[in-house]
Parts: structure tokens; sequence; C-alpha cells
């Protein structure tokens, strides 16, 4: 991953999929998912999902409510569970049921309201 490319990802809009255009497969998904932290997983070319661990429930549940708001300001909702310590955050696009470039952005905003607790 370069950090750059991550920052770059995180700059961008999240602009909503239409429906009309097919998901993201093989070397798409590649090509973005390089751009995002190593620890983003593509699951069956379908979902995004990445594992948070946080030394208490405060802090974890900090950060949901930061996912939370980002989420509802981008109107792209991510799955997310939720327990002690730890989090997880799913997403990918529901109208076209797999990937689409504004996912991995999403994925990278996450990523940057862990940096800003």
């Amino acid at each position: 991953m370069h950090l750059k490319d991550m920052s770059e990802l995180a700059d961008q809009p999240c602009t909503p999929c239409g429906g009309g255009e097919p998901a993201l497969k093989g070397p798409a998904l590649e090509s973005y998912l390089t751009q995002l932290a190593h620890d983003w997983q593509v699951v069956d070319e379908h979902h995004l999902m990445k594992n948070y661990t946080f030394p208490d429930f405060a802090q974890a549940l900090a950060f949901v409510n930061r996912v939370g708001v980002l989420a509802e300001e981008l109107g792209h909702h991510p799955d997310i569970y939720f327990t002690w310590g730890k989090v997880r955050i799913e997403i990918f696009t529901h109208k076209i049921d797999g990937l689409a470039q504004a996912d991995f952005v999403l994925a990278a905003k996450c990523d940057r309201a862990l940096k800003t607790a």
C-alpha cells in the first residue's frame, strides 16, 4: 500500500452508484485494493471487510459513531459490527450487489476516521 494512494482515495468524493453499471471484478478490484491499507480484504469479489481492534469499549464505540456520522454525510452505509474492543466494517453497493469505486473511497475514509480519533 502506498500511503499517498490511500490519502488520495480518501480525498475523492463518494459518488453514489446509479445501479446501471456492473460490479468491479478481477484486476479492477485489485487495483483499488492496492490503494487501501493492507488489512482490507475483498471477500468473494462481493464486499470489502476490515476488522479494527481497540483497547476498550469506549474507543470502539467512538469509532463506530464517527463512521456512522461519515456514512450519513455520504449517504453510503456500511454494515458495522461492534463488540467490546472490536469493530468489523463490511462495505458493498446494494444496487449492483457488489463493489463499485465508491466502496473503496468509503473504506479509505473509514481508515481516515480512525486516525482522527
